[in-house]
């Protein structure tokens, strides 16, 4: 199948100009954001002890994601992520659904990080900081993504060394005891798969590297390596992090935390870290949102390149060389989900989301062959099933809505075609 590209020097290509550290950046920007900070309590609530098999699990799966989705981004370097790759391996249906399942899974992701960046920063009016966040954001990114990525580069130092502080706190402190690592008889499988689901929410940001696959030098090259290296450091940060925050609090005390960073500090008698703790969470969530608003905007410019969104959205701005519409749309509709939606339940709706994605992601890679880069077989397989898996284990409404949204993607898709057939 043949390489979609833009041609050279048309006025909707995007230039490349990131290199393997800067995507790393951005992935880890997008990983190492609000999750880490918001998820271990509903997921310890999930699987009580057995978290650390869940994020165990969750990272099994993130990891054959990242393979198949490495091994296709080098193989179609465009703007898009799963949405191109469904559609050349697939055909034209599951690239649509991928890109829906996407773009609204990761508006719901915008959300939410927006939302967790009010309620740590201005607690009592967090929805108007969240929409002011969004604003902000949109306006970096507009600028253009060189500067998106050093913003990124900065906030990422920042979240990794607050993590870095916490797990220092936590583990050298008296409080700290071995013994509450202990998996006991109330780790059930299906708290554990649902606890791997959420946790999922936050290993899911290395997408935005391959979905800046048009704006990446040497994407062949870069991609494959940028893509486990990201996954890689956000696995090593946030099991440290958890046996951190377990060994301090244990798997109830856990469960039952609003703030559970700053709760464990606080067990560990480390107060004046408490504030600190409070700043790094509004950070890292702008880190994520500031990646997430940057890859949703990109898949909705090869969607509208290919007339599944308006066409208009697929303009690229001559100065900055941004899809400009299509990110003021994105940022219009976050901010007005930031100024009334739930954070609890964005969470469970875009995780259900990104696994749909990623299950088209795996079954696009198993189609590769041998001479196209294919993985072992067994990664995309795995991948595929873990996907699948995890997204049902979700809480039934997650599930109910999620569902329901991708059937209302799949029929627009099929109205869609059937006028392009009477028309045709």
């Amino acid at each position: 199948m043949s390489k979609p590209t833009t041609p050279a020097g048309t006025p909707d290509e995007l230039h490349r100009r990131l290199g393997v550290f800067d995507a790393v950046v951005i992935g880890l920007g997008s990983m190492i954001g609000a999750g880490i900070f918001a998820a271990l309590a509903p997921a310890a609530r999930s699987a009580g002890s057995g978290l650390l098999l869940s994020l165990a699990l969750a990272a099994v799966v993130a990891y054959c994601n990242a393979t198949s989705s490495a091994r296709l981004a080098a193989r179609y370097p465009a703007s898009g992520g799963t949405y191109v790759y469904g559609r050349e391996r697939l055909g034209d249906f599951w690239g649509h659904l991928a890109g829906w399942a996407f773009v609204a899974g990761k508006t719901a992701s915008c959300a939410a990080m927006a939302l967790t960046v009010g309620s740590y920063a201005w607690p009592g009016q967090a929805h108007a900081a969240a929409v002011a966040s969004v604003v902000a954001l949109t306006a970096v990114n507009y600028a253009g993504v060189r500067k998106s990525a050093l913003l990124t580069r900065a906030i990422v130092t920042v979240v990794l060394a607050v993590l870095a502080a916490v797990v220092v706190a936590t583990l050298t402190s008296g409080a700290s005891q071995a013994a509450r690592l202990d998996i006991g008889s109330d780790a059930a499988t299906g708290g554990v798969l649902q606890a791997a689901g959420l946790l999922f929410f936050a290993f899911a940001g290395y997408a935005r590297i391959a979905t800046l696959g048009e704006e990446v030098r040497d994407p062949a090259r870069t991609i494959p390596r940028a893509i486990p290296l990201a996954l890689a450091i956000t696995l090593i940060v946030y099991a440290a992090v958890a046996i951190a925050v377990l060994t301090v609090l244990g798997p109830e005390e856990l469960a039952r935390a609003a703030a559970p960073l700053s709760d464990a500090v606080r067990a560990a008698g480390a107060d004046r870290l408490v504030p600190v703790v409070r700043a790094g969470a509004a950070v890292a969530a702008l880190g994520s949102l500031l990646a997430l608003i940057l890859g949703v905007s990109r898949t909705t410019l090869a969607m509208a390149r290919d007339r599944h969104l308006p066409h208009a959205l697929a303009a690229v701005h001559p100065r900055f060389q941004v899809p400009h519409r299509a990110e003021l749309l994105v940022g219009a509709v976050v901010a007005v989900l930031a100024a009334t939606a739930d954070v609890r339940g964005a969470i469970g709706f875009s995780s259900f989301g990104v696994l749909a994605y990623y299950a088209i992601a795996n079954a696009s890679a198993w189609t590769l062959t041998r001479d196209e880069g294919r993985p072992n077989r067994l990664i995309p397989a795995l991948g595929l099933a873990g996907c699948l898996a995890l997204a049902f284990a979700l809480p039934l409404s997650s599930v109910a809505s999620g569902t329901a949204v991708l059937a209302f993607g799949a029929a627009v898709y099929g109205a869609r075609h059937a006028m392009t057939v009477r028309n045709g």
